[in-house]
């Protein structure tokens, strides 16, 4: 399948992080990686998409300002920008609320994880057109025990490396079964670890597509250092296509 022939898409950026582990006042989202903000790229990952028709971006009520004027100034269109709720799930079903579309995929990304390639992008748009519901994931490298205890103690069991996958965004849907899978979440009181997690709870299956390591969450300092090394030449842009 071509690129030009993927289905339209609208994609919800949830950029409602207040940036506490990053040590400073900002939003990780806003701040710079290689002269320009973390969202910036973000967003732009996505505009660059023709099968993309909406950019619904989601962030605390104290950061609407800010996020208006980003958009403007990179020139960005069909992107609007909404106030978040209290928790990551909240927001995720705001942005949902607030697309003018109601069919076709929808994908939900992290603000944070600027350097998601094209590849994968197409790729989780035409599973999640396929199968209804996708995730990029990366195969776990390192043996992973469950330990007892909130602050560790003695392991539990080791669990089988050859089935754990590290899970990434953007996750990718149809519209209408993200949709249903957070009304019911909301009204069952249910928040999951992640948008695929709602819709398991009903049942469905999720189709793993192959991510990429550079696809990174930045929520540390460190992350910050290996993204912008990752940035070939440290260049200003928008991101990898």
């Amino acid at each position: 399948m071509r690129r030009s022939n993927l289905p339209e898409v609208t994609v919800i950026i949830a950029a409602g992080g207040r940036g506490r582990r990053m040590g400073g006042r900002t939003p990780k989202q806003f701040l710079p990686l290689a002269g320009v903000p973390v969202i910036e790229r973000t967003i732009g990952l996505f505009s660059g998409v023709r099968a993309v028709r909406e950019i619904v971006v989601v962030v605390p009520r104290e950061s609407l300002r800010r996020m208006n004027a980003i958009v403007r100034r990179a020139g960005f269109a069909r992107v609007a920008v909404v106030p978040g709720g209290k928790e990551r799930q909240h927001s995720v079903l705001r942005g949902l609320e607030a697309c003018s579309r109601t069919d076709g995929v929808v994908l939900v990304h992290d603000a944070v994880r600027p350097l998601v390639e094209r590849r994968v992008i197409d790729d989780v748009i035409r599973a999640a057109l396929r199968h209804g519901a996708a995730v990029p994931a990366v195969p776990v490298t390192d043996t992973i025990k469950t330990v007892s205890g909130a602050r560790g103690g003695f392991v539990s069991r080791t669990l089988p490396r050859g089935e754990l996958w590290a899970v990434q965004t953007p996750q990718g849907f149809r519209f209408s079964i993200l949709r249903d899978a957070h009304l019911k979440a909301a009204a069952a009181g249910v928040l999951g670890t992640d948008d695929a997690s709602l819709v398991e709870r009903l049942g469905r299956r999720v189709r793993i597509v192959r991510g990429n390591g550079a696809n990174i969450k930045i929520t540390t300092p460190r992350d910050r250092k290996v993204a912008e090394s990752l940035i070939p030449g440290g260049k200003r842009g928008r991101g990898p296509s």
